[in-house]
């Protein structure tokens, strides 16, 4: 018996486009960027096969790149036989309709934003995850359904649509039927969100309560994150070499030099021009970054555009309205740089320190956990406690979550001198007795 034959589909064609405004000032060089987003598109599985670029006086308000470029453009794709056009910026819906119906039906036109909207439904592997994706693409397409909906708007009757979504009122066009059917979507994906938002609501308040301070690892995409908590913690997250490799949030629980125990959370890495939906619709895992006591800033020391990762992501931290939480900037991969110094920053403010590391090869870890200590140390509140010899669970309450600088045993109880968190010591204030 013959084993059945496997077809490797071959990965879509795709041509890159590049524009930058004379006078602007990106963020990354366009060259720079455009090399980022042909690594996206590497990362969702589609072949580059050529780009261009332009700098003009201003965006063109019709094809974005202007008339003559986009017939340049055309010509390479027909002779590159790409299928897709990939432009490195957000495209409006005026600009997605002009430039659809200049190329033609047969060349789909993409944005960066569609690009990483489509690696995140790839990689979103919890319920969560997939509802947060799904939101940000229906908030993103709402607008810009244009021609691959024309088709149905075509149909006649008041019969149900091939796209399955409901009967047509007197003079309804399908495209007036799938836009009203996708809203009532996105509110359904909203009201999941929110019950989602709840739950981690209630969960951060039981860890809040237990007085376990919680350490939110943030970073541009393909910092080494990941592997950062799998080197600290043993956990086994997901670790490739590409962008948004991982995109739900992984905590672990971490034990502290001083025996005090913490929690780390990987939460989804950033990048600049970061698509606002996405922002918008991962809100709920992004609480868990507004709401940590301590930030891990993770950056790729080997990275030559690593100052410019660092103003993304703290560009991306105050558009999320991230108080100022203390945190610690930690200049990882930096065996791929011996004998090179960090490089220098401009600024140090909210920064409690930093720590050069090698996730891969484990060099730095020590430091970076005494490190954690000592910001989270500072928040610590001083306090002399007198408990009750059945209140044991206290006690191991304390040595857990807290530390313990002595204790005594008294005709009365326990007499310990602590430094607590500030939420267990709000908790334990009825045990604070006075010390001369």
């Amino acid at each position: 018996m013959h084993e059945p034959q496997i077809i490797q589909q071959e990965p879509e064609k795709a041509y890159l486009v590049a524009v930058t405004v004379r006078g602007s000032r990106p963020l990354l060089s366009m060259q720079d960027s455009l090399s980022e987003l042909q690594l996206l598109a590497k990362t969702a599985g589609i072949s580059v096969v050529g780009q261009a670029t332009q700098v003009v006086q201003n965006i063109d308000p019709a094809t974005f790149v202007g008339s003559g470029k986009l017939e340049e453009i055309q010509q390479q794709l027909i002779e590159l036989s790409a299928q897709s056009v990939i432009f490195d910026d957000e495209l409006t819906p005026r600009h997605q309709r002009e430039i659809e119906k200049r190329l033609g039906e047969n060349i789909k036109v993409l944005d960066r934003t569609t690009l990483i909207l489509d690696i995140f439904a790839q990689h979103a592997q919890t319920r969560e995850g997939s509802l947060q994706v799904e939101l940000a693409q229906y908030e993103y397409r709402l607008p810009r359904l244009t021609r691959q909906w024309t088709h149905l708007s075509r149909q006649t009757g008041g019969s149900g649509s091939k796209a399955g979504v409901g009967l047509r009122g007197p003079g309804e066009t399908q495209l007036e039927v799938d836009k009203r059917e996708i809203g009532r979507r996105i509110s359904k994906l909203k009201s999941d969100l929110d019950g989602v938002r709840q739950h981690r609501s209630r969960h951060r308040q039981q860890r809040s309560r237990s007085g376990v301070p919680v350490v939110a690892l943030v970073g541009y995409t393909n910092a080494g994150k990941s592997t950062l908590l799998n080197a600290i913690t043993g956990a086994d997250v997901y670790v490739a070499d590409q962008l948004f490799a991982t995109l739900d949030p992984t905590t672990r629980r971490v034990e502290l030099p001083s025996g005090r125990n913490v929690v780390f959370t990987d939460t989804v890495g950033f990048i600049q021009k970061l698509p606002t939906t996405l922002i918008a619709s991962f809100r709920a895992t992004l609480e868990e970054v507004t709401e940590a006591d301590l930030l891990l800033h993770v950056v790729d020391t080997s990275h030559p555009n690593v100052l410019q990762h660092i103003e993304a992501v703290e560009d991306t931290l105050a558009e999320i309205d991230v108080p100022m939480i203390p945190r610690i900037l930690v200049w990882n991969k930096s065996d791929r740089l011996k004998n090179v110094e960090i490089p220098a920053l401009e600024t140090q403010e909210g920064y409690f320190a930093q720590v050069r590391v090698s996730a891969q090869t484990k060099q730095g870890l020590d430091e970076l956990l005494q490190t954690v200590e000592r910001a989270l140390n500072i928040a610590l509140k001083h306090a002399t406690l007198l408990l009750p010899y059945d209140r044991g669970d206290i006690l191991s309450l304390l040595f857990a979550q807290s530390a313990i600088k002595s204790q005594e045993h008294t005709p009365e109880g326990v007499k310990v001198v602590v430094q607590l968190p500030p939420d267990l010591y709000e908790r334990l204030k009825i045990y604070q007795v006075k010390t001369k």
